[in-house]
């Protein structure tokens, strides 16, 4: 999770190497107070209390610069931090630092984050020391959150206030077991200031363009390492090949279609297990890991940053371990117009199976 991160602020530091002409910056703080969501008998017995915690953003502001920015109504990004103080030490305490952008709605008045980055967790699962984290598996691991405020900037002398709510996943992605997670929802307050500039700021707009693009051609290579549900069973490599076409319907979006091959080595591991284990529930030790599976999806263009939503399902899967479906959802820097490298996150549901590092072709 941590090159997820690298990939944003390297996209962050591109585009302020382009920018030059209108800079402005602002920080804000926030204070949170919330509840984990029980989503799972696993996490029962580690909720006792209402997290709270802080998060603190530095933004640099657009101005029109790149016709992307009109496009997204002059959106921020940055980097922000994030603690939350879980009141159960067997929880842990988490510590995130994230790349993030903030888009704006309503006259500039309601603002949504969305942050990605990584978190350290201060007491992860250990079978002596603390076996009853089911939650966290790792010590690091992959969050996301998302924060929605109505924003009054610049109410006197650079500060405004905010307020909202916001929701934080943390979860090790299976990298390692146990993988239960949490997701916190939470009520936020803070304050914000625009830090004064020399530059005269005005936003640019740009006229709206027409915009065609014939299907394209992708393919794209997967790898990473993952664990089964079960404890201590051992990390083990997989790989995962992707074929498929796209069509762009304006600037920033296209849909997907193709098939995606699954070699996942951790699930052979798990069916001899399965076998062995629970040889009453007469499990087929001889069973093919390997799967297949076909999808449908969506790509989000934000300069050369992209986000991918797909929704899949198995036309091949003899160990059935999650069922029919899945979902992937995904983050890739463009490096040039056709080769991009990202990160993507697959699931079924809520329980995610692979952090995947993948590097693509766009034909």
């Amino acid at each position: 999770m941590r090159s997820l991160t690298y990939i944003l602020v390297l996209f962050s530091i591109t585009l302020l190497a382009q920018e030059k002409e209108m800079k402005q910056f602002s920080v804000d703080a926030n204070y949170f107070y919330g509840s984990i969501l029980p989503h799972h008998t696993n996490i029962m017995h580690l909720i006792k209390g209402h997290p709270e915690g802080t998060v603190i953003g530095f933004n640099r502001k657009t101005f029109g610069s790149q016709k992307w920015e009109a496009w997204y109504n002059y959106p921020d990004y940055g980097l922000s931090f994030q603690y939350q103080d879980n009141k159960n030490p067997e929880l842990g305490n988490l510590y995130g630092l994230y790349a993030h952008l903030n888009f704006y709605f309503l006259s500039r008045r309601m603002q949504l984050r969305v942050g990605q980055g990584v978190t350290y967790n201060t007491n992860p699962y250990d079978r002596e020391t603390n076996y009853r984290n089911l939650a966290y598996g790792a010590r690091y691991m992959p969050s996301t959150y998302f924060m929605l405020n109505y924003h009054k900037p610049n109410i006197w002398k650079g500060f405004g206030i905010q307020t909202g709510v916001n929701f934080v996943h943390h979860s090790n992605a299976n990298l390692q077991a146990p993988n239960t997670s949490t997701n916190t929802i939470a009520f936020n307050v803070g304050v914000n200031y625009d830090i004064e500039t020399k530059d005269s700021l005005k936003y640019i707009v740009h006229p709206k363009e027409k915009f065609t693009e014939p299907i394209r051609y992708n393919a794209v290579f997967r790898t990473g390492v993952n664990e089964s549900d079960v404890v201590n069973s051992g990390q083990y490599p997989f790989y995962v090949a992707s074929l498929y076409v796209d069509k762009r319907l304006n600037h920033k979006s296209a849909i997907q279609g193709g098939t995606d091959f699954f070699w996942m080595l951790y699930l052979k591991e798990f069916i001899r297990y399965q076998s062995i284990a629970y040889f009453e529930n007469n499990y087929d030790g001889d069973d093919d890991y390997r799967r297949i599976g076909v999808f449908v999806g969506h790509e989000l263009f934000i300069n050369k940053l992209a986000i991918d939503t797909q929704f899949g399902y198995y036309i091949y899967d003899p160990s059935d371990k999650f069922g029919p479906l899945y979902q992937r959802l995904g983050m890739k820097y463009y490096i040039t117009k056709n080769v991009s490298a990202g990160v993507s996150l697959k699931t079924h549901v809520s329980r995610a199976e692979a952090l995947e590092f993948g590097l693509g072709i766009r034909l």
